[in-house]
């Protein structure tokens, strides 16, 4: 069962999907080039498989799993779970970032996948969540959008607190120099595939690249260099996947100027050159 509320004058959508084989995401396959987030949650016992840009997870039982428009995501059993989604018309997560706290962290940190285990306690206020999100579904007025933003909203706001709470390096820095890491994560997103050098990122941030990798190293996490590099990879290889864009073109997508530039620096941080890790994906 799905429950949709859409707005045709600002193209603002939001889902909740009940039991329903629809669960599932195109990524850079859609070529909409959609901006729907999803939250999926998983309300029963039974762990289950997810598959997200071709690589196979373990979805726990009673937990909860970010995800973002451009992953490609199958779930081994969807009738068991519950999702919801939005685009960004509907709630942008750029605008309400300083607002709710913690949003590029919930969505776009270094965790990936982020799962978050729930208790009993989660579980019934997510319950009542949901239930006044199907009441809503059926008003027809204008106050519904902002009514189920708001319901929505109050999703993310427990999440991210259940997220914080379950986060060892959280308890290792101040709120001051976690939200540092959370915008870097943001900002990463944002302009990845523009900026490839960590002194853009510390200099949107008011730091020097330096303190930016020393508060990495601080919180047990990679260096923002290598952050970096490895998101430009990811999306390197979710076209390789799932499109049939040349090297070359791929390259410039991603912000090389030069085709050679990008094979070699894809060589050099996947491990596999570019025809060669295509081959692989189709065997």
């Amino acid at each position: 069962m799905d429950l949709e509320f859409s707005n045709i004058a600002t193209g603002g959508l939001f889902r909740m999907i009940l039991e329903s084989t629809a669960l599932k995401g195109a990524g850079i396959m859609n070529r909409e080039k959609s901006s729907i987030n999803t939250f999926v949650i998983n309300k029963t016992a039974t762990a289950q498989d997810v598959t997200i840009d071709e690589v196979v997870y373990k979805m726990p039982g009673y937990s909860l799993l970010p995800l973002v428009a451009n992953q490609h995501f199958i779930f081994e059993d969807p009738l068991a779970l519950v999702a919801w989604q939005f685009n960004r018309e509907f709630y942008c997560i750029v605008d309400h970032d300083a607002e709710v706290g913690c949003v590029g962290f919930l969505f776009y940190g270094i965790h990936h996948p982020l799962f978050i285990s729930l208790c009993a306690a989660d579980l019934t206020d997510i319950n009542i969540i949901e239930q006044l999100v199907k009441e809503d579904m059926q008003q027809r007025d204008r106050m519904q959008g902002e009514m189920l933003r708001t319901l929505l909203k109050r999703l993310i706001i427990k999440s991210t607190r259940m997220a914080k709470v379950q986060t060892n390096s959280y308890n290792l820095l101040t709120d001051e120099k976690f939200d540092i890491i959370r915008q870097f994560n943001l900002l990463l997103e944002i302009h990845f595939k523009q900026e490839h050098e960590v002194s853009y990122y510390a200099s949107q941030l008011n730091k020097s690249p330096k303190t930016l990798t020393n508060l990495f190293h601080i919180a047990g996490y990679p260096s923002p260099s290598s952050l970096i590099h490895k998101r430009i990879i990811l999306e390197a290889k979710r076209y390789l996947y799932y499109t049939n864009k040349s090297g070359k073109e791929i390259g410039y997508e991603l912000g090389f100027e030069s085709p050679a530039h990008f094979s070699r620096f894809f060589k050099l941080k996947s491990g596999n050159n570019l025809s060669d890790f295509r081959k692989i994906m189709t065997l």
